[in-house]
C-alpha cells in the first residue's frame, strides 16, 4: 500500500508540474508570430547574390506583412547575428529601410550559434519585468557575405591550457566529441541521414510552408551581369533520397584530427537565412485580439570546455528543465541544433531522449545553420512541428561555438 502511495504521489507531482507549466497568466510572455526565411546554401543557393543587409531588410518587410499589428507598437527590437563586422549599423538601417519607424529602438546581440535565441530571450525578459509590452526578436546570417575566418590571439591566451582552444576550428571540436565519447562514424551517418529524410518528407508534404515566408532577393543574370529581383520561397539545401550508406562514402573533412569521422554529409551546412519572433505580454495580445501561438517559459545557458563545445545542449537542457520544475518526460518535442552529427548523437544518447521526439522535421544537417538565425529558426520550426503533432511542450537547444550551451522552453497554445 505504501508503494502505491509513493507511485501515486510521483504521478500527481508530475501532473502538477506540467499543469503549472501550462497555467495561463496575463503576465505571461507569449509569441504571436514565429516565421523564418527559406534556408539557402551559402555561395550557391537562393541568397548567394543578396547582400546581408538586403537579406535582413527583406526579413523586416516580411515581419511587417505578417505581424498583424502596426509596427509603431513594437517598442524594442533585438537582432541576433554573428559575423557582420558592422552589425548594429546594418541592422538599424535595414529596419528603417523596411518600414520600421525611427521611434522603435534596436540592438544587436551575439552569443554565436545561440544569438537568435538570445534575441528572443532578451526581448522576453524586457516584457517580463515590465520595461516593454511588445518586442521583436530577429536572427539573421549571410554566410555567403560574411564567412567565419577564425582568430589570432595574444601569446598569453595561446599559453593558457583552455583559452588557446578558442583558436581551433569547429571541426576540431566535433572530432574531439566523437573520440572522447566513442561516437562511431556509423552512428553519425545514421543520424545525418535521418535528418535529411525527415526534412525531405516535411518539404514534400508542404509542412514547412506554415513557417516559411517567401523573401525578396537578388540574382545575377549571367548573360548581362545585372542583378534582378527574385522571390525565394523554399529551402534549397535538402538532399532528397539521402541514405546512411551514401553518406558513409563521403571522405573525412578533417582527417588531421581525431579519427576523421566528420564529413560534409554529417555536419551542418553553411547557409544563409533569417527568422523572426514577435513577443508580447498575454495581456497585450488579448487586448489586441491576436492569436497566441505559445508562451516562453524560461531560458538557460551553460558553459563548458571549448574543445567539446558540441555537448552544450546536454548541460543546458537539464538546467532549463530544472528551472521550470519539469522533466524530459513532460516535453513533447525537442529541437537540438545539429551543428555536427557527433554532438547530436551524444546529446540524444546522454540525455536518454526518444529520437522520435527530436528534430522531427530534420535539423541543421539537412536545412543548414545560418549562425545568428538558427536560435530563432528552431522556434518557428518547433512550434510548427508541435502543431502538426498535437503537442504542447517544446524545448529548443543549441551548442555554442566557444564552449557554451543554451536551451529554452515553450508551451504551445491549443486552438480549443
Amino acid at each position: 500500500m505504501e508503494r502505491i502511495k509513493q507511485l501515486a504521489s510521483q504521478f500527481t507531482g508530475a501532473n502538477s508540474a506540467r499543469a503549472r507549466l501550462e497555467a495561463q497568466s496575463p503576465d505571461d510572455v507569449v509569441i504571436t508570430m514565429a516565421i523564418r526565411s527559406p534556408l539557402c546554401k551559402a555561395k550557391k543557393g537562393g541568397f548567394k547574390d543578396t547582400r546581408s543587409d538586403e537579406l535582413l531588410t527583406s526579413m523586416f518587410k516580411a515581419v511587417i506583412a505578417n505581424c498583424e499589428i502596426n509596427p509603431v507598437l513594437i517598442e524594442d527590437i533585438c537582432v541576433g547575428t554573428v559575423l557582420p563586422p558592422r552589425a548594429p549599423y546594418e541592422a538599424r538601417a535595414a529596419a528603417l529601410a523596411a518600414g520600421i519607424p525611427d521611434t522603435t529602438p534596436l540592438q544587436t546581440i551575439n552569443r554565436f550559434c545561440s544569438s537568435g535565441l538570445m534575441a528572443v530571450t532578451e526581448i522576453s525578459n524586457k516584457i517580463r519585468v515590465g520595461q516593454i509590452d511588445i518586442g521583436l526578436a530577429v536572427g539573421v546570417e549571410s554566410m555567403t557575405v560574411n564567412s567565419d575566418r577564425g582568430l589570432q590571439f595574444s601569446e598569453e591566451i595561446m599559453a593558457h591550457p583552455v583559452a588557446k582552444d578558442m583558436a581551433m576550428p569547429m571541426g576540431w571540436t566535433s572530432e574531439n566529441v566523437a573520440k572522447d565519447f566513442n561516437i562511431s562514424r556509423e552512428e553519425m551517418d545514421e543520424y545525418a541521414a535521418l535528418s535529411f529524410q525527415r526534412a525531405s518528407k516535411a518539404q514534400k508534404e508542404g509542412i514547412f510552408k506554415s513557417e516559411i515566408v517567401p523573401l525578396e532577393a537578388y540574382q545575377v543574370d549571367p548573360s548581362t551581369g545585372q542583378r534582378v529581383k527574385i522571390i525565394v520561397s523554399e529551402d534549397d539545401g535538402i538532399r532528397h533520397g539521402t541514405t546512411a550508406e551514401a553518406l558513409s562514402k563521403i571522405k573525412s573533412a578533417f582527417p588531421q584530427w581525431g579519427d576523421g569521422k566528420t564529413t560534409g554529409g554529417n555536419a551542418s551546412q553553411v547557409t544563409d537565412g533569417a527568422a523572426a519572433v514577435l513577443l508580447m505580454s498575454r495581456r497585450k495580445a488579448e487586448e489586441l485580439g491576436l492569436r497566441i501561438l505559445a508562451k516562453h517559459v524560461t531560458t538557460a545557458v551553460a558553459g563548458l570546455a571549448p574543445r567539446i563545445m558540441g555537448i552544450g545542449p546536454s548541460i543546458a537542457i537539464p538546467k532549463v528543465l530544472e528551472k521550470a520544475g519539469i522533466t524530459k518526460d513532460d516535453v513533447d518535442l525537442f529541437e537540438i541544433n545539429e551543428a555536427f552529427a557527433s554532438m547530436y548523437v551524444y546529446c540524444v544518447r546522454e540525455l536518454g531522449l526518444d529520437i522520435e521526439k527530436v528534430n522531427v522535421h530534420g535539423g541543421a544537417i539537412a536545412l543548414g545553420h545560418p549562425l545568428g538565425a538558427t536560435g530563432a529558426r528552431q522556434i518557428a520550426t518547433g512550434l510548427n512541428a508541435l502543431a502538426h503533432k498535437g503537442g504542447k511542450v517544446f524545448v529548443t537547444s543549441l551548442c555554442i561555438g566557444y564552449g557554451m550551451g543554451a536551451a529554452a522552453i515553450f508551451v504551445r497554445e491549443t486552438d480549443e
